[in-house]
């Protein structure tokens, strides 16, 4: 996965501990541990991923490379500093930022059910949520041109709603985009904080939940054809997917993506209208 070199033989030996060091602490960070679904992915338009996620289901693909993983979390620990060092006292006496603060999205008495994360900012003062996502300038672009996508913004509806449940009043959901090369690129994209477009993809998890397990057959998912009537959808990211296989024809080994792959599309618009 790595590319390494040295200038010698002792430079490209420790080339390679050094990132297998990084691989490994990458890879096994809470984050990358973590089996329920958070606020960042409930919004993911491929219901095959995320029954795939819900099952916990072996991964098809390579572990992926967690450069840049690793490049956003720090930019959130810096973006979080600098909101700490901004912090002010409202006159009502409370912190203005809540900074990186867990927030719960939905709760329940079944452990799985929980919808819980990390929420990035929530100002007070502006009753607006924040997200950071920090990209590359092609990317970067094509948010601007065409906005966050269903995954993005549900997922900033999500964090309003775990706002709101911890007793505080969204009005406005911002994803800020930052270019992560050679010169400071922001875009930001909001929109007016809506719980349904929240309730709407809680629902949808439960429809795919009770779905995975409506049959009773604990030996279905071992079976192609149970997983082709799970669909996937044109928006679906599939190289960033756990289990893409590219030519796979069986589904419960892998899966080989939108280009192949004859589910049909599920309608993901009543979410996102």
């Amino acid at each position: 996965m790595a590319k390494t070199s040295g200038s010698d033989e002792v430079g490209e030996m420790l080339a390679e501990r050094i990132a297998a060091l990084i691989v490994d602490t990458a890879h096994n960070a809470p984050r990358s541990l973590q089996k329920r679904l958070g606020p960042s992915e409930v919004g993911d338009p491929c219901e095959r991923r995320l029954s795939y996620k819900e099952l916990d289901w072996p991964r098809a693909a390579a572990a992926s490379d967690p450069a840049a993983s690793i490049i956003g979390t720090g930019f959130h620990t810096w973006m979080e500093e600098a909101f700490e060092r901004r912090q002010t006292v409202l006159p009502d006496g409370r912190p203005r930022y809540r900074i990186e603060e867990r927030v719960t999205v939905r709760d329940s008495p079944i452990e799985a059910a929980i919808v819980a994360g990390s929420s990035d900012l929530y100002d007070r003062l502006t009753r607006t949520v924040w997200d950071w996502k920090l990209v590359g300038h092609t990317t970067l672009d094509t948010y601007r041109r065409k906005g966050p996508g269903p995954q993005y913004r549900t997922q900033g509806h999500l964090y309003g709603l775990g706002q709101e449940n911890a007793g505080e009043t969204p009005e406005r959901i911002a994803i800020c985009f930052v270019g992560r090369y050679h010169e400071l690129r922001v875009h930001v994209w909001t929109e007016p904080y809506d719980r349904s477009i929240a309730l709407a993809a809680l629902d949808r998890l439960d429809r795919i939940r009770a779905r995975l397990t409506a049959s009773g057959d604990a030996n279905a998912p071992y079976d192609h054809d149970w997983w082709s009537q799970i669909p996937t959808d044109e928006l679906a990211k599939c190289r960033f997917c756990e289990w893409f296989k590219p030519g796979s024809t069986d589904l419960a080994v892998g899966c080989p993506g939108i280009q192949q792959s004859a589910a049909p599309r599920h309608g993901f618009e009543s979410l996102i209208a």
